[in-house]
C-alpha cells in the first residue's frame, strides 16, 4: 500500500497537470455575449487559492456585471497554483492565501507587480458551541481526538501552522495525531461540517460560509496572520486588463467591502476608478528623455497620466503654493529637496552634465568658463529661480570666479 505522504503528491501532481490543461483551453464566452467581437468584454485568467474562493466570486459577479468584462477562475492550493504557472507560462493574475507565495513567484521570476487586499488569521475550527470542549494546544493530542488539516507542501494554511509549531517544537506531535491531510482549506472545513473530522485547522475567514461552525483561537496561532495579495503574472498578455481587476479586488468601495463582508480584514486601498488618472510635474529638459516611458506606463496600466512640463522653480513655487502632484521629476536633486516633505524617499534616476553649447565650429574660440566674461560676447543662461540648468550655471560661474 502506498504511503500517506506519496498519495498527496501523486494527487498533488495531477491536480498541477489538470490545471495545466485547463489553462490551455480557450476561455469560455460568457453566457450573455452578444454582437461583434470587438464588442466582447475582455476575458481575465485568475489563480485563486481555494481560502477566497467565497469572496472572490462574489467580487467577480459584481465585476462582470459593473464592467462588462469576463473574469475566469481557477480554484485550488496555493502553491499547486503557482507550479501550474510555472509549468505553463499562462495567465494574468495570482491571488494565494498568503504573501509567502507571491515572494516565491518573484524569486522565480513569474510575478510582476502585487496588490495588498486583505488578511486573516489562523484559527481552529469546530461544531458550533464546540461539544468536545476543544479550547488549547494539548486538546488536539487527546486520544480519539479526529484531527484534519490541509496540506503542508501545497495549502498556505498548513505550510504556516508547520512553521509556526516547529519554531515551537510542537509539530511533530500535532502531525503524529493528524488523521488526514486534505489539499485545501475548505475540503478541512467540509470534514468537520459533515462530521468527519472532530476539529480542523483553517483560516478564520473561510469560516463565513460554513455557519455551522464556530472559530476556536490558540495562543500558539497568535502570529498566524495570511496577509493577501494578488500579483500580475510576468508573462500576461494583457496587463493592462489584468490590472483592472486586481484594482477592483482592492478598491475601498468595491472589493474591499465584500472582503470585509466574509470575514476579512481589507487593507484601506483606493477608491475604484475605471481608469485611474495619474499626475506628474517634471523639469521640461527630461520631457524628450521620459515622455515615451510615461506612454507605454499608460498603456501597460491602463490609467492615464497628466503631464506638467515646466521649469522646476516653477514647479516647486506651484507645490509650495498648494499644487498636490502624484509624482515629481526633478532635473536636480536641489529642487527635489524644496518639496521633499510632500513625497516619499526620493530615488536617483541618472546625471545629468553642465557643458558650454557654442555655435558649430566654435567661432569665438570658447574653452573655459573665464572665456565667458569676454566684453562683448552673448551669453544666455537658465533663470536660477525658475529652472535646475539656471541655479546650477549660477553655482557653477560663481564657483568659478565668473560673474
Amino acid at each position: 500500500m502506498l504511503k500517506r505522504p506519496l498519495l498527496v503528491l501523486i494527487a498533488a501532481l495531477l491536480v498541477v497537470f489538470a490545471l495545466v490543461l485547463s489553462m490551455r483551453q480557450p476561455a469560455r464566452r460568457p453566457a450573455n455575449a452578444e454582437g461583434s467581437q470587438a464588442a466582447e468584454p475582455t476575458s481575465v485568467r485568475l489563480f485563486c487559492a481555494a481560502s477566497n474562493r467565497a469572496v472572490v466570486e462574489a467580487i467577480r459577479r459584481e465585476y462582470e456585471e459593473e464592467c462588462g468584462r469576463q473574469v475566469e477562475i481557477e480554484y485550488g492550493p496555493s502553491q499547486t497554483l503557482l507550479s501550474a504557472i510555472a509549468v505553463s507560462g499562462q495567465g494574468d493574475l495570482y491571488l494565494p492565501a498568503d504573501d509567502s507565495y507571491l515572494d516565491l513567484g518573484h524569486e522565480q521570476g513569474l510575478l510582476a507587480e502585487q496588490i495588498p487586499l486583505a488578511s486573516m488569521r489562523l484559527v481552529l475550527c469546530v461544531p458550533k458551541g464546540n461539544p468536545l470542549g476543544i479550547d488549547s494546544f494539548d486538546d488536539l493530542l487527546r486520544d480519539g481526538l479526529r484531527v484534519v488539516q490541509a496540506q503542508p507542501d501545497a495549502a498556505a494554511v498548513a505550510k504556516m501552522t508547520r512553521r509556526l509549531l516547529t519554531e515551537q517544537d510542537t509539530w511533530e506531535a500535532l502531525e503524529g495525531r493528524t488523521m488526514a491531510f486534505r489539499s485545501t482549506v475548505t475540503e478541512v472545513a467540509s470534514d468537520v461540517k459533515l462530521g468527519a473530522a472532530d476539529v480542523g485547522i483553517v483560516f478564520d475567514a473561510v469560516l463565513h460560509t460554513f455557519p455551522d461552525l464556530e472559530a476556536v483561537a490558540l495562543p500558539e496561532f497568535s502570529e498566524g496572520v495570511a496577509h493577501i495579495g494578488v500579483a500580475v503574472i510576468k508573462d500576461s498578455t494583457q496587463p493592462a486588463a489584468a490590472l483592472h481587476f486586481a484594482r477592483y479586488l482592492a478598491a475601498k468601495d468595491r472589493g474591499a467591502q465584500q472582503y470585509k463582508e466574509h470575514g476579512f480584514q481589507p487593507v484601506d486601498g483606493d477608491a475604484w476608478a475605471d481608469v485611474p488618472e495619474v499626475s506628474i510635474y517634471a523639469g521640461s529638459m527630461l520631457r524628450p528623455a521620459i515622455e515615451q516611458t510615461l506612454v507605454d506606463f499608460e498603456q501597460r496600466e491602463g490609467v492615464q497620466v497628466t503631464r506638467v512640463y515646466n521649469g522646476c522653480g516653477i514647479l516647486v513655487a506651484q507645490m509650495q503654493g498648494g499644487r498636490h502632484p502624484d509624482a515629481y521629476f526633478a532635473c536636480d536633486v536641489e529642487f527635489m529637496n524644496q518639496v521633499r516633505e510632500m513625497f516619499p524617499e526620493p530615488v536617483n534616476v541618472s546625471g545629468n552634465e553642465l557643458v558650454i553649447l557654442v555655435q558649430e565650429g566654435n567661432p569665438h574660440g570658447i574653452r573655459e568658463l573665464k572665456d565667458l566674461s569676454r566684453p562683448g560676447l552673448r551669453v544666455g543662461i537658465g533663470h536660477e529661480k525658475q529652472c535646475a540648468m539656471g541655479w546650477l550655471t549660477q553655482q557653477t560661474l560663481t564657483e568659478g570666479g565668473v560673474q
